[in-house]
């Protein structure tokens, strides 16, 4: 009986303590500099959206992303002569289901502190380029927006 209660609270810890399985060939895949090609989403000439709570999502459009994967963190830079100037440290993840999880994170935060985020889907990730897939709501329905990537360095 107490083998019996013992293997049911290790199982039990296991399953608690075990998060999202972190798919590191694709976070390697992603070293480097990057710039957003393009933003697409339905009814882009009407609506505007604004991504990530930071600028609308045509102002991504050129901004170069750094990603480091080895302790997944990097800066994101908004250059689009068009908008405002944003740069940000960010820290992100990819899991083996393709899940991308990012956060803004200022120079004296921790990732830990930091409590809100985005989930985003990794897509059509190649050596050259990838993409990050988000759902929004815009006027109650789910509006699909593609964030298009194309290496740097």
């Amino acid at each position: 009986m107490k083998k019996t209660i013992l293997l049911l609270l290790v199982a039990v810890v296991s399953l608690v303590s075990c998060g999202p399985k972190l798919n590191n060939a694709a976070q390697s895949d992603l070293k480097g500099s990057w710039t957003v090609t393009s933003v697409t989403y339905k009814n882009s000439n009407v609506i505007d959206i604004t991504s990530f709570g930071v600028a609308e999502a045509k102002c991504f459009e050129g901004s170069v992303w750094n990603f480091i994967p080895n302790n997944n963190k990097g800066t994101l830079t908004l250059n689009n002569a068009e908008c405002s100037y944003f740069e940000s440290p960010i820290v992100w993840t990819i899991t083996d289901a393709g899940a991308f999880t990012l956060k803004f994170v200022g120079e004296e935060a921790k990732a830990k502190n930091v409590t809100q985020g985005f989930n985003l889907t990794v897509g059509n990730q190649t050596e050259t380029s990838f993409q990050l897939i988000d759902y929004v709501n815009v006027a109650g329905s789910s509006t699909k927006v593609v964030y298009q990537f194309q290496k740097i360095s």
